[in-house]
């Protein structure tokens, strides 16, 4: 037996917000004529298959809810993913844009916010597992 509570619903805003971050910029260039562009995930295809694989990742966690241990385990990964992933998102705007900048209110903040949204989640999934370890002493 296995609790779920609340992490389902985070591991699901998670799976929305990264599927939402790859629909909006994340960056804005401007070229030397002074016209300004917006720079979105599917401009760099990398960024791209690493955020879907997050959001599959994340999908994938939600229905893993018979095994605590794997999920906590795949939590962690996409919770590891999502912080290269933004890492990912400042270098590539940073060394392969020069003169762009990121859009903090737009893309960015999405991906922050997935970020979080899987540490609760992870953070009542351990909560979980301690509260079960609880009851299996009272045996």
């Amino acid at each position: 037996m296995q609790i779920q509570r609340i992490q389902t619903l985070l591991l699901l805003i998670a799976v929305a917000l990264m599927c939402i971050f790859c629909l909006t910029p994340f960056a804005q260039s401007t070229a030397v004529d002074g016209t300004a562009t917006s720079v979105f995930v599917k401009d760099t295809p990398v960024l791209l298959i690493v955020n879907v694989c997050i959001a599959v990742l994340l999908l994938l966690n939600i229905f893993m809810y018979r095994n605590l241990r794997r999920q906590m385990t795949l939590t962690l990964v996409s919770i590891l993913l999502l912080a290269g992933s933004a890492v990912a998102c400042g270098f590539v705007v940073t060394v392969g844009m020069p003169g762009a900048q990121l859009i903090w209110t737009g893309g960015v903040l999405l991906l922050v916010a997935a970020l979080i949204l899987a540490v609760f989640a992870y953070r009542g999934m351990r909560s979980d597992k301690r509260k079960l370890a609880s009851y299996d002493r009272l045996r």
